[in-house]
């Protein structure tokens, strides 16, 4: 098809599998990356509205099938990573990474350290409600900017995005530019050393050195580890995925981390296909060994190559097998 004009770049059946975290996936019919907001506006007010888009980050916390996606893939990049502080409060452009955010955030003596171990940026941070430490976007988040199928740029307040546990209700297809956050004032040196304290603990716990894309499945508890000594595991998704027997479990070039039974890393040949059926699996023996159904907090999108993979919760709900 025609595609409209633009300042940006467009690429047509660009293979996405560079551009993820865990190096997997087929072709994107078309990549977009913008050259700025009023080039992104144009072309999805131009776009054919049959044309289905999908906002991509970082790929820090996706899966993209084998098969690509049949759609414009819009990708931000260098125009859309500012990070702005005024009083109290960050405004971060949706490219902006989390651990950038918070460290520019923590010079300035505010707090928003929770981010700092967070994988990717500040779009995905927004869309999933990222936390850890028991703070969550939504604690601070004062509203965002979003771009819609029709190239309208409009702002956001919580109660437009009904900020749950890992979730949020963007509309299809509408593509935050930028955030912003309020933080609690705090020295600068103490935050500093809050983060360092954060990051060695991420990286004596999480595979950091593996291609993985974060935490795999959500908790069953219904909220992030607080990072408190009274913290309880029962009801962790790591923890029930040790309580299976899972830890080191593996399917084709895809395995359940040794070092954090929740990180789902590719060995080196993983494929997509591997890595889901390697979730579904997983999903499927815990249901059998404790009666929990795990959800995904990786996003899976995209075509499979071959026949679609079964869910493994559904199939161990309904037969027990």
């Amino acid at each position: 098809m025609i595609y409209p004009d633009t300042r940006g770049k467009l690429t047509e059946n660009r293979l996405l599998s560079e551009l993820t975290w865990l190096r997997v996936g087929g072709p994107a019919d078309v990549l977009f990356q913008p050259a700025d907001l009023e080039d992104l506006q144009s072309v999805l007010a131009a776009l054919d509205p049959s044309v289905a888009v999908f906002p991509m980050g970082v790929g820090s916390n996706l899966i993209v099938r084998d098969g690509g996606i049949r759609a414009v893939v819009i990708r931000m990049g260098r125009g859309f990573n500012g990070i702005e502080i005024a009083g109290n409060r960050v405004t971060a452009g949706v490219a902006a990474l989390d651990a950038h955010v918070a460290r520019k955030a923590a010079m300035a003596g505010l707090d928003l350290t929770f981010l700092r171990t967070i994988p990717g940026a500040i779009g995905g941070a927004v869309r999933m409600n990222a936390g850890c430490y028991g703070s969550y976007v939504a604690d601070h988040f004062v509203s965002a900017k979003a771009v819609t199928r029709t190239g309208e740029l409009v702002t956001l307040a919580a109660a437009d995005l009904n900020f749950q546990y890992r979730q949020t209700d963007l509309p299809e297809g509408w593509v935050i530019v930028e955030a912003t956050f309020e933080a609690e004032a705090a020295d600068p040196a103490m935050l500093e050393a809050r983060m360092e304290e954060q990051l060695a603990k991420r990286d004596a716990t999480q595979p950091v050195k593996d291609r993985s894309a974060g935490s795999t499945f959500r908790n069953p508890a219904g909220f992030s580890s607080t990072g408190r000594a009274d913290d309880t595991h029962d009801l962790k998704a790591w923890k029930v995925i040790d309580d299976a027997g899972l830890r080191g479990f593996s399917i084709g070039g895809a395995q359940m981390s040794e070092k954090h039974s929740n990180f789902m890393i590719n060995t080196g040949e993983a494929s997509a296909h591997d890595l889901e059926l390697l979730g579904e699996t997983v999903r499927k023996k815990v249901f059998q060994n404790a009666g929990l159904a795990l959800q995904w907090e990786i996003k899976r999108v995209g075509e499979f190559l071959g026949d679609p993979i079964p869910d493994g919760l559904a199939q161990a709900q309904t037969t027990g097998a």
